[in-house]
């Protein structure tokens, strides 16, 4: 098992090094960072990051320990395609990047635990960057952005309080977009938050031939 993860492990790097070359040329193409955290929701991160990949975006999965193996809430283990140290040294998080950031328990709190990806992701929002959250993220990761006046969400039920409490509009769509905000209302609707945030970067002809694809 040690040999395998280790050829896997080797495998995930070779990928790694060739997306961030590809990132670093001129014609820098958008990318998502989907943040798995242990305890993700299967899913709310793995169909959202199918959606994307076949709507041509470029994609990485990052873990949030040293370890690039994350373990699901339903016991899945995931090798993300690098960990939190080799993010933070290899990756420039541009403006017009996306933050993704799955449910599940307990990933969602350990996601808004991650003091290190919150100020990043505060940082990010505040340069105008997009984030996205689906499920109980919204109500954990999201709410401790500032400025949400007005700003129409979604989430899984129950977690919607901390989002209100800062002047933001709850509505129970499978997904919403309001400006540099994309949610999703939970794991039944993880194919439409992946939709939505491909709409917010390649538009609706993309959309649709993604749908057409998944004979939705």
């Amino acid at each position: 098992m040690r040999n395998r993860m280790r050829e896997k492990h080797v495998s995930g790097c070779a990928v790694t090094i060739f997306v961030l070359s590809l990132f670093s040329e001129k014609n820098r193409i958008m990318r998502v960072f989907i943040f798995l955290a242990d305890g993700f929701e299967d899913m709310e991160a793995l169909a959202t990051r199918d959606v994307l990949l076949r709507g041509g975006v470029e994609v990485l999965t990052v873990s949030l320990i040293e370890d690039w193996q994350v373990d699901s809430s339903h016991g899945v283990t995931v090798i993300a395609d690098m960990s939190w140290p080799d993010f933070r040294s290899d990756i420039a998080v541009e403006s017009d990047d996306v933050l993704v950031f799955p449910g599940g328990m307990p990933g969602s709190k350990n996601l808004a635990g991650h003091s290190e990806l919150m100020e990043l992701m505060k940082a990010h929002y505040t340069a105008g960057g997009t984030v996205a959250a689906i499920c109980a993220a919204p109500g954990l990761v999201l709410s401790q952005l500032d400025h949400l006046e007005g700003k129409r969400f979604t989430c899984f039920d129950g977690f919607e309080d901390a989002l209100i409490a800062k002047g933001a509009v709850f509505t129970p769509e499978p997904a919403v977009i309001d400006g540099q905000m994309i949610t999703g209302r939970g794991a039944g609707h993880a194919i439409a938050f992946g939709l939505a945030i491909l709409n917010a970067l390649k538009g609706s002809e993309a959309v649709a031939k993604v749908r057409h694809g998944l004979m939705l």
